[in-house]
């Protein structure tokens, strides 16, 4: 049996990163979490092992980085550029999934692309073609991750390499959620900007975790 990849959250203490690494540590994946502090990655590490009875540990955003064979991006995007720089070193070869949005506060509900396109084109200038990049969890409610049931909603998964997008289609199924290829990166600003479409949505309708569902796919892509 192949083994599963170690995968590194970095942003894995915040709401995004710590859902996702539930859902994974259940699955039995290797989970490190990442933090500008290590002792705060470590101590929701400690929670976490307890919480799910999965392989949890903590680090600083480089070296959890660097322990990993996948590396999520989930911090806010006001840190984006600064730790992708930080943690470029550790990160050639390896498939990065961004799920980092442009929100910008206070009106999080407004469409906000930055003028590059999206967040993640600013991630492929910085990292370049070196690491395997690949955009996806954008409209998935972190609420819903920390439930425990199934996500239940479709994650569009992007990137300009199929191979590593069907790894990271593998990765949102773990989740309960349906994972769809996309398309190319240059794509992923539809989804960027869908997150506060559906951030207006859980606001006028009082839901929380609104997501999106593709119809029309054959009987056996569905759930």
């Amino acid at each position: 049996m192949e083994a599963k990849p170690t995968i590194g959250i970095v942003g894995g203490t915040g709401d995004l990163g710590s859902g996702l690494a539930k859902h994974w540590a259940r699955a039995g994946y290797e989970i490190v979490l990442g933090s500008r502090s290590k002792e705060k990655a470590a101590s929701l590490a400690v929670e976490l092992r307890s919480e799910t009875g999965g392989r949890l540990d903590g680090e600083d955003n480089l070296a959890a980085a660097r322990r990993s064979d996948v590396v999520v991006i989930a911090v806010p995007f006001a840190s984006h550029e600064a730790t992708l720089k930080e943690i470029k070193p550790a990160l050639k070869g390896k498939i990065v999934i961004a799920t980092v949005v442009a929100l910008a506060t206070p009106k999080v509900s407004l469409v906000q692309l930055p003028s590059e396109g999206s967040a993640a084109a600013i991630a492929r200038n910085i990292l370049g073609d070196e690491v395997r990049l690949v955009s996806a969890f954008h409209n998935v409610g972190a609420s819903k991750l920390h439930s425990g049931e199934p996500v239940n909603c479709d994650v569009l998964v992007f990137g300009d390499e199929p191979a590593a997008r069907e790894e990271v289609i593998g990765l949102a199924e773990i989740l309960g959620t349906r994972g769809i290829h996309g398309g190319p990166l240059a794509n992923s600003a539809a989804a960027e900007a869908m997150t506060s479409v559906l951030i207006s949505i859980n606001r006028r309708y009082k839901v929380a975790g609104a997501g999106i569902r593709i119809t029309g796919l054959a009987a056996e892509e569905q759930f």
